[in-house]
């Protein structure tokens, strides 16, 4: 899209920062009492990931932590986005905090507020103590319950110096592709277990909340950050839009219906009773998941395009979520995924701001009055250095331009947004794909782990110092 005739500024209190996760990034996996996470346990099982590639040593955050926050400084940050390691801080999913753990937390704080950066903290990124998937995992009404018994500690910990607090990340890949599809760990193709684990991370989340208000200053913010879905039509065709609905109510509705409205949309429950009865949904469970939010975190990264199968049509998923004979989406068999147009990243997802912004406007009306912050969006280029060691990333600076246009005219619009993560800080172990796939802002050398700031990292940082969106063809 051209560049606006003025620059694009935003809000002065508007929060610029980056996000990462503690799997992707800490390394450290066997130190300080951290025991194994389904992540350790999916990557070490042959041909689960990309070159059988793992998080063992990943970007060794777990010991470079003061480095990469002096570098987040450098660019000119005023938010780190970042998630603890359950197993960390409670090995085994169960009992006291090893204080070893929550230590390396409390310095992580400490060096982003000495540099004047915001944290914001993530509960849960995916990676679930593997005990706890023993005994049943995201399926188990338990693994909620011990969610709880965990944001209460970090809670406890923590909530004296951090502000921003988000439950849990993505919930919808934790679910249909943990317990669906079997592309994330702990890699279960099970679709019941996938709508009840569903409702247990539902669950965690109202429970985690509760835990924590209890636990922390009245102060603090509480959100959790979904992977909402923007699901266009292929058509117009009744039958598209019958598909638009289905597939909505599967990615969006599942989670924001009862987090957001106390309730599941009946639409949901009709589509998905010949995979589960909702037993499991007890009594008083909606009110408990249905907590009084104080922010909502949203994750974009591109739209869905969906119409009716045509009975013919015997072709691949082409939903984005990775190769598996099994779907991520249970009960709906009959939808078909297209590719929409565009130009596309290294991971296949077609680039389009318009999808944020919609994104944007429809939570502006779902939950009317929450603030929102977007807490990922980003691209994966295959970024190299140049013989003079500097990494050039045009195309992801002509990314952020455009998605930082999309929610300032979110903004303008009406919508109250009031912060953005870039994902990711820097390269990092990009779940099943490995190494392979580099979203970062900040090039990671896995060899020398040495970090070298990438063209968009510099523009990033300019427009967090200015407020204002620099054009596309700043050079360094």
């Amino acid at each position: 899209m051209p560049e606006p005739a003025t620059p694009v500024t935003f809000p002065p209190a508007f929060l610029w920062g980056a996000a990462t996760s503690a799997y992707q990034i800490e390394g450290a996996v066997r130190e300080d009492g951290r025991t194994p996470s389904i992540w350790d346990t999916f990557s070490h099982t042959p041909g689960k990931t990309a070159g059988g590639e793992n998080g063992d040593i990943a970007n060794d955050h777990y010991h470079l932590y003061r480095d990469d926050v002096a570098l987040m400084a450098e660019l000119g940050l005023t938010a780190y986005r970042f998630s603890v390691s359950w197993s960390r801080v409670q090995p085994t999913g169960r009992g006291p905090a090893v204080q070893r753990g929550l230590d390396f937390y409390r310095r992580l704080v400490d060096e982003l507020l000495s540099h004047n950066i915001k944290p914001a903290l993530t509960l849960y990124h995916w990676d679930l103590p593997q005990e706890l998937e023993d005994a049943g995992g995201w399926p188990e009404r338990d693994t909620a319950l011990r969610f709880a018994e965990y944001a209460q500690i970090v809670g406890a910990a923590l909530g004296d110096r951090v502000e921003q607090w988000i439950t849990l990340n993505e919930p919808w890949c934790s679910a249909f592709l943990g317990y669906g599809s079997g592309v994330h760990a702990p890699g279960r193709t099970d679709p019941e277990a996938s709508l009840r684990a569903a409702h247990h991370l539902n669950l965690a989340h109202g429970l985690g909340t509760s835990a924590l208000r209890t636990a922390m200053p009245a102060r603090n913010s509480i959100a959790v950050s979904l992977n909402s879905s923007v699901v266009r039509p292929r058509s117009q065709d009744p039958a598209d839009l019958v598909a638009v609905r289905r597939i909505d109510d599967l990615a969006n509705g599942i989670f924001h219906g009862p987090m957001l409205h106390g309730a599941y949309p009946e639409t949901l429950l009709a589509a998905t009773s010949s995979v589960t009865d909702w037993s499991y949904v007890l009594d008083g469970d909606l009110s408990l998941i249905n907590q009084p939010l104080d922010a909502l975190g949203l994750n974009y990264y591109t739209p869905t395009l969906v119409g009716a199968a045509e009975t013919a049509t015997d072709g691949p998923r082409a939903d984005g979520h990775g190769a598996s004979d099994h779907s991520p989406w249970p009960g709906v068999d009959d939808v078909m995924f297209h590719q929409t147009p565009g130009e596309r990243t290294e991971m296949g997802w077609t680039i389009d701001p318009t999808g944020l912004h919609e994104l944007i406007m429809r939570y502006t009306t779902e939950a009317p009055g929450l603030p929102l912050y977007i807490t990922e969006n980003g691209a994966a280029y295959d970024d190299k250095p140049d013989p003079d060691g500097r990494v050039h990333d045009p195309e992801r600076i002509a990314y952020l331009h455009g998605h930082l246009s999309a929610v300032r005219r979110a903004i303008t619009d009406g919508a109250d947004v009031r912060g953005y993560y870039l994902w990711s800080l820097m390269d990092n172990f990009e779940w099943a794909y490995g190494y392979d796939k580099r979203f970062g802002a900040v090039y990671v050398d896995y060899a020398t782990q040495a970090r070298t700031p990438k063209s968009s990292a510099l523009w990033y940082g300019e427009a967090a110092r200015t407020g204002a969106l620099p054009s596309v063809n700043t050079t360094e």
